[in-house]
């Protein structure tokens, strides 16, 4: 792996690049111009999907509470501590499911089920019994299923994740974000390594297949001698997934990150330094760094999936699975059903009553055209593989010229063969893919950085 530090990337690029902004949630759409969406013509979508049963599912259902809002967080989510406004909300959640298997037709088969947040594991035992027991009301999850849930550690027991793995879920994620004390002081989120460490190990001895840690860079009073010994503890702990993702100050949208002194925030070729350190500690340890930020065991089907060229992305993440049909429930989930890009209403009030008046609660919506597909393939092989192959971009002129730019930089390199991208572009590849393609914001508002899992 090439040094990035000792890299001639110039400081613009650094100054440019270094604090890539990434939203989860209630990201507002990313597409110009007018993209409303009405019940009726989601309605129409999910009418087609109907027509074509033999094609299995992911679901993404999300759950928008938390204990606490911690600072950085960048999700869309609701503080609360009323069990009645859970249950309202797991009403709303059932009368969705209902609406949407009326149209594409009940017990479909699942082959990917994640459920994120804000932390899911908010809800009490009988609450997330509640919320499996609705899901599979209405759909079938195949045997060998994805199933995977984000979890706050500080809610964590033993007795819950019994009750997790015991409800089907599989793979399980914890937010970590960084082990120093006084970052965790500055983003309003203490939990000790002892906790962490014990929460982890419980989950491994509880029988989870696959244990992913998230980490987050970028955050007030980050040093790299500080973030290397989360590092190092982390590795400690040997994970099965680590995802490691960016802090974006953005106070104008999140009024919450106020509390957060930017003097106090890394500059921006500090925080890539801080990344560099990340891709160093985890390859150096056997990792694969998979696609823009995570890293996974040799073995894990991810890392197999890059080698064979087959990596996907859907709304959900990173996957093997050919699966493009991806359902989302939950105030602000975002989908993609039959080549339409789809976001539910963010705000849980809002979301709640279009339901109660038997509207199916889409905030905006587009329908793919044949370029936007062909262009949207092409950027999802950019991120997920690598490279975009020249027979691929061959009607994507002006957005292969673009790539070409940055051939000096060292970004890229250029062949018959089409364009890949070099070990030090792979720093920047969030950046080379957004340059190309509004719709890798879909990305961008889906992942659940900053969430307080």
């Amino acid at each position: 792996m090439t040094s990035l530090l000792a890299s001639n990337l110039p400081l613009e690029l650094l100054e440019r690049h270094g604090h890539a902004p990434l939203s989860c949630g209630s990201a507002p759409s990313p597409f110009i111009g007018d993209n409303t969406f009405s019940d009726a013509e989601y309605r129409n979508v999910l009418t087609e999907l109907h027509q074509r049963p033999e094609e299995a599912l992911a679901i993404y259902v999300h759950v928008p509470f938390c204990h606490v809002r911690c600072l950085y967080c960048a999700c869309d989510t609701t503080v609360t501590h009323s069990l009645e406004k859970v249950d309202r909300y797991l009403d709303a959640l059932e009368n969705e499911l209902s609406l949407v298997t009326d149209s594409i037709g009940r017990g479909r088969l699942v082959n990917q089920l994640h459920v994120g947040g804000g932390t899911p594991n908010h809800l009490n035992e009988p609450q997330l019994a509640r919320l499996v027991e609705i899901i599979e009301r209405y759909f079938c999850i195949a045997p060998d299923a994805c199933t995977s849930i984000e979890c706050n550690p500080r809610r964590s027991s033993a007795g819950q994740l019994e009750l997790l793995y015991g409800l089907g879920f599989r793979r399980i994620s914890f937010g970590v974000q960084d082990l120093n004390a006084d970052v965790q002081r500055a983003i309003g989120r203490v939990q000790s390594l002892d906790m962490v460490r014990d929460v982890f190990l419980t989950a491994r001895e509880t029988g989870f297949h696959s244990i992913n840690l998230d980490l987050v860079y970028g955050l007030p009073f980050q040093t790299r001698q500080g973030f290397q010994s989360t590092l190092q503890h982390i590795l400690a702990l040997s994970p099965d997934r680590v995802a490691c993702f960016s802090y974006t100050h953005d106070p104008a949208t999140r009024p919450h990150q106020h509390a957060i002194n930017t003097d106090h925030l890394p500059s921006a070729a500090e925080k890539l330094a801080l990344f560099h350190d990340a891709v160093h500690a985890f390859t150096e340890a056997g990792y694969r760094w998979v696609g823009l930020d995570v890293f996974v065991r040799e073995t894990d089907e991810l890392a197999n999936a890059q080698t064979e060229g087959r990596l996907h992305h859907n709304a959900i993440g990173y996957t093997p699975l050919p699966s493009k049909q991806v359902l989302a429930f939950g105030p602000s989930g975002i989908g993609e059903v039959g080549g339409v890009l789809v976001q539910n209403e963010p705000d849980l009030k809002t979301w709640q009553t279009r339901l109660d008046h038997y509207q199916l609660p889409v905030a905006w919506g587009r329908r793919l055209s044949d370029t936007d597909r062909r262009r949207r393939e092409a950027i999802l092989s950019l991120m997920c593989n690598l490279q975009l192959p020249a027979n691929v971009a061959a009607d994507l002129a002006q957005d292969y010229d673009r790539l070409r730019e940055h051939i000096a930089q060292g970004l890229v390199e250029m062949s018959a063969d089409g364009i890949r991208v070099t070990d030090e572009g792979r720093y920047l590849l969030r950046h080379l893919c957004a340059e190309q393609d509004a719709f890798l914001e879909l990305d961008t508002a889906q992942r659940r950085l900053g969430s307080s899992r």
